[in-house]
């Protein structure tokens, strides 16, 4: 019988679930049997993608976004009582689960309730050093951010060890044993030929994913001169059709149908967050980076690739598609970063 091994990717927009992809792949080519686990979102391009392995739902940790940027971390601050009940709900779940499914291991992408004592647990996360809202506060976030990280056994990081990596001091400036795991992307880098002009791949909650996109209709409806597809980011739907002939819209796509969309796109547009830049740099693809407002991690993605000229970046309430997109051109791309490809981990 084949042991398993409990995958349970966080439901904050669609990268954690899509970065588990290629370690669930993983782990079925090399004897095991993944047991998924999640909710909302993440659950369902997890299924869409595995309709083969066994999905359970998680308790959701139910963080919504407030409506203007600014407020996004006072939200957070007001919402901290649901995120620990929801740790303390996804503990019991986690109990009942080793025990129905004869669970042998655990891999938990930042879900930091998904642990035990009894069997490995492994915490995978790229955020070991948090960028908060202001300096003074960093030093006791990270704090208690490491207790929390302390309750599993092996700590994996998606990223390189070293100055010369992807996350910058988000993954490096620690004080924890991690075992780091190069880039973990679903895609593949392939010659195809090209369709689109630009690419608009959506992710990440609302309100602010529905204000972008309205914001990217509405300028590339403008811009008939060039070819668009805008990949809407959901999952529970699926919608197909043009909006004008030069503007195709998709609800959702599964990762073989995305990795051939965006390799046929000369530019990508996307928010910063860390599994689209893993995504940009294994398809060494030119990017313009949109953070959401008020979330500081993409808002420093965003900053560090473009200090480095690496990606253009500019913010949603500036957002100028025709000039942006003429500047992002003029960047160097992640092909700038000799890097190694992901080494092989155990758990």
């Amino acid at each position: 019988m084949k042991k398993r091994i409990l995958v349970a990717p966080l439901n904050w927009g669609l990268g954690h679930a899509t970065r588990c992809i290629p370690i669930i792949k993983a782990l079925y080519a090399n004897g095991f049997e993944p047991v998924i686990a999640s909710d909302g979102a993440a659950l369902l391009v997890l299924q869409k993608e595995f309709p083969e392995f066994c999905c359970i739902e998680l308790p959701s940790y139910n963080i919504t976004y407030a409506k203007k940027g600014t407020y996004f971390r006072l939200k957070l601050l007001r919402d901290s009582p649901k995120l620990l009940n929801a740790i303390s709900a996804e503990k019991r779940a986690t109990k009942s689960i080793i025990k129905t499914h004869n669970i042998s291991g655990i891999i938990s992408d930042n879900r930091l309730g998904v642990y035990t004592k009894n069997i490995p647990c492994v915490f995978m996360t790229h955020q070991l050093n948090m960028i908060a809202p202001a300096k003074i506060l960093e030093k006791p976030a990270n704090k208690v951010n490491h207790i929390l990280i302390d309750n599993f056994q092996k700590v994996w990081v998606p990223d390189f060890k070293g100055a010369n990596n992807l996350a910058g001091r988000l993954s490096q400036e620690h004080n924890l044993e991690v075992t780091y795991l190069g880039v973990l992307s679903r895609m593949k880098n392939f010659k195809t030929e090209k369709k689109y002009d630009i690419a608009v791949v959506l992710s990440g909650p609302e309100p602010k994913r529905s204000e972008f996109e309205l914001e990217i209709f509405r300028q590339a409806l403008q811009l008939d001169d060039k070819r668009f597809i805008v990949v809407r980011g959901q999952p529970e739907r699926w919608e197909y059709y043009f909006m004008k002939p030069h503007l195709e819209v998709v609800s959702f796509m599964t990762s073989k149908m995305l990795n051939e969309t965006m390799l046929a796109a000369d530019m990508i547009i996307a928010r910063s967050g860390y599994s689209t830049v893993m995504d940009l740099w294994k398809l060494q693809k030119p990017a313009l980076l949109v953070p959401t407002p008020g979330q500081t991690e993409q808002e420093y993605l965003a900053d560090y690739f473009f200090e480095q000229q690496i990606f253009y970046k500019t913010t949603q309430n500036q957002f100028n598609l025709l000039e942006a997109v003429s500047e992002a051109n003029k960047l160097k791309g992640l092909d700038a970063f000799s890097m190694n490809e992901c080494r092989n981990v155990r758990m």
